[in-house]
Formats: structure tokens, C-alpha cells, sequence
């Protein structure tokens, strides 16, 4: 039998773990995003993931509320991108993240969506909801979605709550609220602009942009968790989402960039 030298031992040493080294956990980031950024963060990882092929981006989409709980639980994220900026303010002040890593990353939209056919009339604005063809609302649950909260305040600003609140249903989050008027079981539904113009509901319905004055501004914070921190990898991440790629794949789904202004409505 061959003797294998201390030379051929590097050697094979390197191959097994130069092997292993680029899907190593520590390069793996678990990122719990608000349903809103769905499209936009799909197409975010998936360019990032070829640039940077050794880091893997696994995200869970879900409220912002509801994050927020899981987190304070015990929930291990590195990254949280929520849909406001209070949630990530709370996280801050429990101890549950890296310090001063909150930073504004996105200013979101809000629109009423109706499906493709409705008679819906949006000549009418916002006041197209207290029509008789529309039977059911969908907005997301102000509770714990801040896009909720938004949809409720314009509602208000216009003096609608009270004429439209027998008609609401609620969605956990504003993909399923999106959810619920893509398919029928609402007849109008106030979602975001992200999730409108997302290859899923562009050509199957048509939308009105909510003015911005009637709700508070929906500024986007994300937050790096505890378990993030000093990740050279969330730094990659972050630099990215910041840079051209990022900002161009953000304001192509509606969202308005922080020092850019206005993308698209």
C-alpha cells in the first residue's frame, strides 16, 4: 500500500474542508421580513446569493407584530426587517439587538386593489369603498400590521371607518389581506404597493394609490437581532441592499428609498 505523506495529508485536508467551508452555518442568514418586502427580498437574495455564493439568505415572511413576539421569545433571526420603525425601537430597548444597527431601509405605499371586471369606480378615491359592490373590505389587522394601521387611518381621514367597518375582514398580515381580494373573498382590499404590482396581482386587477397625507409615513426599519451580530455576512447583506442593485430592485415594487424620493406610484 502506498504511504500517503505529510504532504498528500494537507493536501486531501484541504479538499475535504475547502469543501465544506463555503455552506458552513455561520455564513447562513435567517432574516424574518414583514409580507409586504415578499417579491422585492425574493429577488434581493437571489442576486445577492450570486454574487456571494457562500452565504445562504433563508427569510420567513409574516407580520411585523408577529415577529416581533417570536423575537422577544426567543425566535433565532439575525435580521429583522420590519414594515415600521416602532417594533425594532421596542427590540432595542429590551436588549434584543445589536446597537445602533436600526436603520430606515424603505418608505412603503398603500393602495385600494380590486380585481380584474369589478365595477368598482376609483374616480371616487377612497370613497369608492362605501359602494354597494363592494360587500367585503380586506385590510390587514391594524393590530399588529402596520400596513393595517395605515389602511385604518386613511380610512378615517376620509370619515369611512364608521360607514365600512361592518364590511371589513381582516387579514393576519397584508399577504393574506392581499390574498383575500385576489381571490374573491373580498371585493376591494387595501394592500401595499409592492404586493400590487408583484407579478402575482398586476395583470389580475387594477389599483388606486392612497395619498400619503390621509395615513403616517410607513417607514421601513430593519434591525440586526443579537444573534447577528458581528456576522461579516449580514454586513455583505446590508451593503447590498443599500447599494445600486438593492435600491433599484426596492423602488422597482413601489417602495420610495430614503434620500432618493419618489420611484414609483
Amino acid at each position: 500500500m502506498k504511504k500517503i505523506t505529510g504532504y498528500g495529508l494537507l493536501t486531501v485536508f484541504i479538499l475535504i474542508f475547502g469543501f465544506l467551508l463555503p455552506v458552513h452555518a455561520g455564513d447562513n442568514i435567517l432574516i424574518a421580513a414583514a409580507s409586504n418586502l415578499r417579491f422585492a427580498m425574493h429577488e434581493i437574495c437571489r442576486d445577492f446569493q450570486e454574487e456571494n455564493s457562500t452565504i445562504q439568505t433563508k427569510v420567513s415572511y409574516g407580520s411585523s407584530g408577529n415577529f416581533f413576539a417570536q423575537i422577544k421569545q426567543g425566535a433565532p433571526f439575525d435580521l429583522f426587517f420590519s414594515a415600521d420603525a416602532t417594533y425594532p425601537e421596542l427590540l432595542e430597548k429590551d436588549g434584543l439587538t445589536a446597537k445602533e444597527t436600526q436603520k430606515v431601509y424603505a418608505v412603503g405605499k398603500i393602495v385600494l386593489w380590486v380585481p380584474k371586471g369589478s365595477k368598482v369606480d376609483f374616480d371616487k378615491g377612497l370613497q369608492a369603498v362605501i359602494s354597494s359592490r363592494v360587500t367585503k373590505l380586506a385590510i390587514a389587522n391594524p393590530r399588529h400590521a402596520p400596513y393595517g394601521r395605515a389602511a385604518a387611518e386613511s380610512l378615517r381621514y376620509y370619515g369611512l371607518w364608521e360607514k365600512v367597518k361592518g364590511k371589513l375582514i381582516y387579514g393576519e398580515n397584508i399577504s393574506q389581506t392581499a390574498q383575500f381580494v385576489h381571490t374573491g373573498a373580498a371585493d376591494a382590499g387595501i394592500v401595499a404597493l409592492s404586493l400590487a404590482i408583484s407579478p402575482t396581482m398586476l395583470h389580475e386587477g387594477r389599483y388606486w394609490v392612497i395619498p400619503d397625507e390621509s395615513h403616517s409615513d410607513i417607514e421601513q426599519v430593519y434591525v440586526v437581532l443579537k444573534k447577528g451580530e458581528g456576522k461579516k455576512s449580514i454586513r455583505k447583506f446590508l451593503d447590498f441592499i443599500h447599494g445600486e442593485n438593492g435600491g433599484k430592485i426596492l423602488s422597482g415594487y413601489g417602495f420610495v428609498i430614503p434620500g432618493v424620493g419618489e420611484n414609483r406610484s
